[in-house]
Order: C-alpha cells, then sequence, then structure tokens
C-alpha cells in the first residue's frame, strides 16, 4: 500500500501519543499529549470525571488484548472555558505469552483533539470538522456493520433451525420487519462507505413495488396504528398495487422516500384520517399515489416543501426529509409533485420508469445435495460475530475451527490442514493482511477470505483472494468458499 501526501490546504491534526504499562506506569508522551491532556502522575487527571472511568475501563480492556478505537473524551483545558473533545485509540502491544501469564505487556494510546486553534481560518475549521467526520464514520461504519451482521446472522439461524417456522405468524412478522430493517441498515452504511470511497453508486436491482409498499405499511404500523390509539386517535392505512411489477432501483432508498411520506402523512393527522397508498402502470412509468385527508397545506408551504432545511414541524424536523426524498427520486430518473388543499389534504406523486427487460443478477444458490463440505479455519475477535459465522457455516454442512485471534490461528495451522480461511480484517496483535503475509509465507496458497466491516479496503490480491464486505448474506459466502474450494 502506498502512502499519499494530503490534498493542498488540508490541515493535518497533532497526534498525541502515549506509551504505558498494563500496570499504569507511563513510560512515554509526546509533546501533544503533554500540551493537551498534561504530564500529571495521573495520565487522566485532565479528563472530566465521567471520563475518567471510561478511559480506564478502555486501557482495561487494551491490557487484556482488545483493539478499543474512535473512543471521545472531554478534556479540560487551562486555555478554554469548555472542555475540548479529543478522539482517542487504545492499541494492545502484546504477545499472547504476555496474556496467558497475565504480563499484560504494553498499551500505546493514540489521538487527537478534536477542536480548533482559535488562530484558523474558518474555511481551515471547516476542513478539519469534515475530515474528522470523515475519520470517525469510517471506524463507526465498521462497529455498526458487526452488529447489523450479529442481527441478520442469527435471524438467518432462526430460519435455518425451523425456528420460525414454529412460531405465531405475528412473531414471524415483526422478526420479518426487524431483518428488513437491518438490511436497510446495511445499506445505508454501504452508501456512507463508497462516499468515503468515492465509488459511484451501486448498480440498481429490480423492486417489487407492491412488495415494497406492504413492508412500509408493515414497517410504519407503530406509527399510524399503535400509537395514535393509546391516544384515542384512530388511523387507517389503505393501500394497492399490482403485483409482479418492477423498477429498477434501490429499494432501501425507495423504501425511505415511502415511509418518509407515510410518516409525514401521519403527522398531519393529529385527529385522525385515513391514509390511501395506490399504484398503477401505464406502457412506460408506474404512477404511485400517497393521499391523506390530513390539515393540508397552504400553497406557500406547497411551494417550498422539497426546499433543504424548509420544516413546518418547529423543534421536531430537520426540513431534510422531502428534499432528500426529491433527489432519490430524481437519481432514479423519475419524478415526485404535491398537490395540497388546506384542511382537506394532501397528495404526492411518484412517476418511476418501469423496467420490463431488466437484467436480473442473482447468487446461484447450490442445491445442498451438490454442496461439498470445506473445512474452513475462522479468525474474528469479536465473539459474537465468531459463533454467529461458526453457526451458520455449520448449518450449512462446512467444518468450522473458530479462532480470535490471528497468532491463535497459526497455531492451528502448524497442526491442522484447512480448505479456506475466513479472517477479519481489524484485530488486534496481527490484523488481517498482516495475517495472510504470515499464512503465505509459512503454509503456502491457502485460499484466504477478508470478511471486514472495514471501509478502506486495499488488498494484495496475490495474499488475498476475496473480500466479503459484513453485514453478508450467508448464501453469499458459502458461494465464495464453493468457489474457491
Amino acid at each position: 500500500m502506498t502512502e499519499s501526501s494530503p490534498l493542498p490546504g488540508m490541515i493535518e491534526p497533532e497526534l498525541l501519543v502515549a506509551t504505558c504499562r498494563a500496570d499504569g506506569q507511563i513510560l512515554s508522551r509526546n509533546d501533544a499529549w503533554i500540551r493537551i491532556l498534561g504530564e500529571d502522575d495521573g495520565i487522566w487527571d485532565r479528563l472530566t470525571e465521567s471520563d475518567q472511568k471510561i478511559a480506564e475501563q478502555n486501557f482495561r480492556e487494551a491490557c487484556q488484548g482488545s483493539l478499543v478505537t474512535h473512543a471521545l473524551f472531554m478534556a479540560i483545558r487551562p486555555d478554554r472555558d469548555l472542555p475540548a473533545p479529543v478522539l482517542l485509540h487504545f492499541i494492545p502491544v502484546t504477545s499472547s505469552s504476555d496474556r496467558t501469564s497475565g504480563g499484560g505487556g504494553l498499551v500505546a494510546i493514540t489521538g487527537e483533539i478534536l477542536a480548533e486553534p482559535d488562530s484558523w481560518t474558518e474555511n481551515q475549521t471547516d476542513r478539519h470538522r469534515m475530515a474528522t467526520l470523515g475519520r470517525m464514520t469510517m471506524g463507526i461504519t465498521h462497529d455498526f456493520n458487526n452488529l447489523l451482521g450479529g442481527i441478520l446472522g442469527h435471524i438467518t439461524i432462526m430460519e435455518t433451525d425451523g425456528v420460525l417456522a414454529r412460531s405465531p405468524a405475528e412473531l414471524t412478522e415483526h422478526i420479518s420487519t426487524i431483518k428488513k430493517a437491518a438490511n436497510d441498515g446495511a445499506s445505508l452504511i454501504e452508501k456512507i462507505q463508497r462516499y468515503i470511497r468515492q465509488e459511484k453508486k451501486a448498480v440498481f436491482e429490480p423492486v417489487n413495488i407492491a412488495t415494497l409498499i406492504h413492508d412500509c405499511v408493515i414497517l410504519t404500523k407503530p406509527y399510524w396504528y399503535n400509537e395514535p390509539r393509546r391516544h384515542g386517535i384512530q388511523i387507517e392505512v389503505q393501500y394497492d398495487a399490482p403485483d409482479h411489477i418492477a423498477v429498477l432501483g434501490s429499494g432501501p432508498e425507495l423504501r425511505d422516500v415511502f415511509v418518509n411520506l407515510i410518516l409525514n402523512a401521519v403527522q398531519a393527522m393529529p385527529e385522525g384520517g385515513q391514509i390511501n397508498i395506490s399504484a398503477e402502470t401505464d406502457n412506460k412509468n408506474m404512477h404511485i399515489s400517497f393521499r391523506d385527508n390530513g390539515t393540508g397545506m397552504t400553497e406557500d408551504v406547497r411551494t417550498r416543501i422539497f426546499e433543504p432545511l424548509f420544516t413546518t414541524k418547529t423543534g421536531r424536523g430537520t426540513g431534510m426529509g422531502l428534499s432528500v426524498a426529491l433527489g432519490v427520486i430524481q437519481e432514479h430518473d423519475g419524478s415526485i409533485s404535491v398537490t395540497s388543499e388546506w384542511h382537506k389534504g394532501t397528495e404526492f406523486k411518484i412517476v418511476l420508469p418501469l423496467q420490463l427487460d431488466f437484467p436480473v443478477s442473482v447468487v446461484k444458490e447450490n442445491d445442498p445435495a451438490e454442496r461439498t463440505s470445506a473445512s474452513i479455519l475462522l479468525v474474528d475477535d469479536e465473539e459474537m460475530v465468531r459463533n454467529m459465522m461458526s453457526r451458520l457455516l455449520t448449518l450449512r454442512g462446512h467444518q468450522v475451527t473458530s479462532c480470535e485471534s490471528a497468532a491463535e490461528a497459526l497455531l492451528q495451522l502448524e497442526d491442522k490442514s484447512f480448505d479456506v480461511i475466513l479472517s477479519d480484517q481489524g484485530m488486534p496483535g496481527m490484523n488481517g493482511r498482516e495475517f495472510a503475509e504470515n499464512v503465505r509465507g509459512r503454509f503456502g496458497n491457502i485460499p484466504f477470505v477478508l470478511v471486514t466491516g472495514d471501509t478502506n479496503i486495499d488488498v494484495d490480491t496475490q495474499l488475498i483472494s476475496r473480500v466479503v464486505s459484513k453485514p453478508f448474506k450467508i448464501e453469499e459466502l458459502d458461494f465464495v468458499i464453493h468457489e474457491l474450494t
């Protein structure tokens, strides 16, 4: 991986660095650390009282070998009236023998202050904040992908084990809604990652509008059914759409638009009412209508409704929902319009082009009788993710050996041969890329799959056979395994 220089005009923040023993002895602190967090005997003395406890906990976790990143603290500074935000990473510098013997090794703590110097210009400050937001977002997306992967993985286990088939229909419906919400969350994270990596939008897929409308009605049911009834208000939702007709687009993005329109309609009916959703087609387009008999809008509001930051929800709205909806529909080569009459109701009309002869790209599902069992070495430091993946792969007929670190996995490789290795990227001690280098140098060309939630995925294809992004569908991962074995 090559290093690149910062873009012209970019502000590079000072790096805070300290090194400590597991017993708390401070070995070193650089000048930037001393300026921001001081050189007192207690390394956390400059943090607020509540943050001192959290920092101590993060430090203990790092002493046990866990990598703790993007921890945000508030530092008390003599030169400022208010505490300044500091972003820290706790990096264990330990060996497996250290942890086994209880020695704990060392912990390196790095970070940066997120407050900007008073001497900076407004332009410098804005650039620094955007760069900082990008770095924080990359770390958050990794953690969030792991959480979504756990949710989706356990739902898949329930489906595979037949738990849902034996469950009441109402529970199955709730689980299905949770699964759709988690998948949408994963798609949103993927969109953020593509933006950070400056990639183009994902290829659109066929979206069944009837199914999408049904999903949105179920997803919003707590808002139009449960909550209003607690206050003696009745809202009815009726919908109708031709089945087996699709548009080419992004299901999660269109779902966001539809959900936003339903919630807007609910908020426009404080005394109850009815929402009607319908869809019909002509030879070229799908016409979708969201109509309510709520309070309606004045002409002035109607003409401004798609403007960014314009909102009629004082203290409750951001004014971005409908402007984002407009952008999504335009991205789908469609249009959205609104008609409204004060005290009578509102109707939003969406027009999307039909795609009658669209190419369908799917992952081929292997017939159970045709599947071959593979011996898999699975490496991930997150226990929840590791256990979930192990169980899913076992249900697919594979033999799985799980390890929580690359060092432990290398010991397994000395005693046993494997058909394929599945490894996380961000692990303490030795990350996925370093693990792949060790495997290739010591054990030859074992297929190596990096399964990661990281945003920046820059790999050497000579070392790593495939990259699978978290959260994944087990069918996709299984397909990759069968291709490599």
